[in-house]
């Protein structure tokens, strides 16, 4: 009988046993991600088109200038120039921020932005913009997608 209670507790450790599988091989190589933005990268003229966020509706559009690596200038159509600060360039991406300016999209209203950019593998600079009004209310924020080729 205590042969039997033996043999039936081996079987069971046996069978609750896992053979160890080795760790996974953590010196492979990761997969290359998109190369490190660089200014000169996207250093041309722009002619953008602004869309609310997820919409195909274009609610302006501008030219923007981006061959001075210190700092970008934008102006819409008919306007003067507003500088487009570069704040920052982090892998692929470009960060950017605006001073307060008057809003093309909301007349009547001042407006800053806080942006980022990327380059597509077709070509074109395509980014989200957040764009703060200046204005009390529940309407004080928007997101807003850009798209722009090369003039």
């Amino acid at each position: 009988m205590r042969f039997i209670a033996l043999l039936g507790c081996a079987a069971i450790v046996a069978g609750c046993s896992t053979k160890e599988t080795p760790p996974a091989d953590t010196t492979a190589m990761a997969p290359a991600g998109p190369p490190a933005m660089s200014l000169g990268h996207v250093a041309a003229i722009w002619n953008v088109t602004v869309k609310p966020e997820g919409k195909d509706t274009v609610v302006t559009t501008y030219i923007l200038n981006t061959t001075d690596t210190t700092g970008w200038l934008f102006a819409f159509p008919g306007g003067k120039p507003i500088p487009l600060k570069v704040s920052e360039v982090r892998g692929d991406t470009v960060m950017t921020s605006t001073d307060w300016f008057d809003s093309s999209v909301r007349p009547g209203l001042k407006v800053r932005n806080n942006g980022r950019f990327w380059l597509t593998e077709d070509g074109k600079l395509v980014g989200k913009v957040v764009a703060h009004y200046q204005t009390t209310g529940p309407d004080t924020l928007r997101v807003f997608d850009t798209e722009g080729v090369r003039k």
